[in-house]
């Protein structure tokens, strides 16, 4: 099954296991804890990556990364009895566009992140380049997380154009597109003129735009330490091996410590070679935390619909103020404010009978009409606060839930890692009590 109909030279990226199997339970065990959603009927994996050549929407060559998902319905498994998964590729693109699909559609929900399309906040030695085999299977990782997140959030995994994203092959996009999401897109000027304007913000909303900000912050420069350390560690471990070898350039012209010179420097040099495992285990590490700086923006995107809908409900309470004052000064023949029309009536004389009474008529009419569109939208922004505010309730559980375990887990291969060096040198040490 192919994703693009165009000619492709393929080449299978290997399956390299960066995270070990441990951890990836955990991922899944943690959002199961959450709601098993989707995964109650089907088994979800991105299976493999897969880097291919064609020819892109204006006939230009370009290389780019398939993705394979494989589904599985659960009640087809037995004891013994795993039957084949169904499978489809999909590009980047498509996890993309299912996003903001879902952003668009579910505007109460803090949906789930994306892995980053290029290396971000890398130390020197990592590949920045999206096609680095490495990379590719870190957002292989990171995309299959994607999914599974979705499918065990309780309104997402309800969705029928999901569903399809797993399971159809051709047509999904274009049934994407049909359903206008577009086109409720609410655009980004009218976001910021709600943010400046609204008068009265829910506070909760306010100060959770601001911990998303201080997040991202905190977030991004925890990345950057890390991404130092990295570097500086390296370097350490690199010049380890120079240990290695003089000791064993020493042992060459020694009789009796030659062969303790020779063992200790052996293991000098499996410790300066094993930090590239080291470093490569980090980045699932720094993976996490980098899914949790993206999630910042899904937090602010919940925030910025709750600026737009106050936003529309404070403009609608306005207009109704706005003709109930016009009613009024009818009714009175008085006028409160400096008006335009004020100033033409004092100019031109005062309006017939017919006329005012026409004008009260059509006025009550919008009066009316106002009141129902006020009702509408407080009833709007009533039920998206309570929608979002228990999605964000969940969410935040999960944020300190997940935060947590990485952070135990980062300290626990720190604390490996220094194991590891003691038990070189005290190895290098009864090397060289046996001289």
């Amino acid at each position: 099954m192919m994703a693009d109909s165009a000619p492709e030279e393929i080449a299978v990226i290997g399956n390299i296991d960066i995270t070990s199997a441990e951890l990836k339970n955990n991922i899944r065990n943690t959002m199961v804890e959450i709601d098993k959603g989707l995964l109650r009927k089907m088994e979800i994996s991105v299976a493999e990556a897969e880097k291919r050549t064609g020819k892109n929407a204006v006939n230009m060559q370009e290389t780019y990364t398939v993705y394979l998902i494989e589904t599985r319905p659960v009640d087809t498994i037995t004891e013994g009895v795993t039957p084949a998964p169904d499978s489809l590729w999909r590009r980047y693109s498509e996890f993309e566009l299912l996003r903001n699909y879902l952003l668009v559609t579910y505007p109460f929900v803090v949906v789930a992140p994306l892995p980053e399309k290029r290396a971000e906040i890398v130390w020197h030695k990592l590949s920045a380049d999206n096609m680095d085999p490495d990379f590719v299977e870190r957002r292989r990782v990171g995309l299959e997380n994607f999914l599974l997140r979705v499918a065990c959030h309780p309104v997402l995994c309800n969705d029928k154009i999901f569903y399809m994203f797993l399971t159809e092959e051709k047509g999904w996009k274009e049934m994407v597109y049909d359903t206008g999401f577009q086109a409720k897109a609410d655009s980004r000027l009218k976001a910021m003129n709600a943010a400046f304007r609204v008068k009265n913000p829910d506070k909760r909303f306010t100060e959770l735009k601001h911990y998303s900000d201080e997040l991202q912050t905190v977030l991004s420069q925890l990345l950057r330490v890390r991404a130092r350390v990295a570097d500086r560690l390296y370097g350490v471990y690199k010049v380890h091996g120079n240990y290695g070898r003089v000791f064993s350039e020493w042992s060459a012209i020694e009789k009796e410590m030659g062969d303790g010179l020779q063992s200790a420097g052996h293991h000098v040099d499996v410790y300066a070679a094993s930090v590239d495992d080291i470093l490569e285990e980090e980045e699932h590490y720094a993976d996490q935390l980098k899914e949790y700086l993206f999630y910042t923006d899904a937090l602010r995107a919940v925030c910025r619909k709750h600026e737009l809908t106050q936003f529309e409900l404070e403009t609608a309470a306005q207009d109704l103020a706005s003709k109930k004052q016009q009613k009024e000064e009818l009714v009175t023949g008085t006028v409160r404010t400096f008006s335009l029309k004020g100033m033409t009536s004092k100019l031109f004389g005062q309006e017939t009978a017919e006329q005012r009474e026409a004008k009260l008529q059509a006025l009550e009419q919008q009066i009316e009409e106002g009141e129902e569109a006020v009702k509408e939208k407080n009833k709007e922004s009533d039920d998206f606060v309570k929608t979002a505010w228990e999605d964000i309730e969940c969410f935040k559980e999960q944020k300190d839930r997940d935060l947590k375990e990485a952070l135990i887990s980062y300290a626990i291969m720190q604390i490996s890692m220094c194991k590891k060096g003691i038990q070189v040198w005290t190895n290098a040490k009864e090397c060289f009590n046996k001289m």
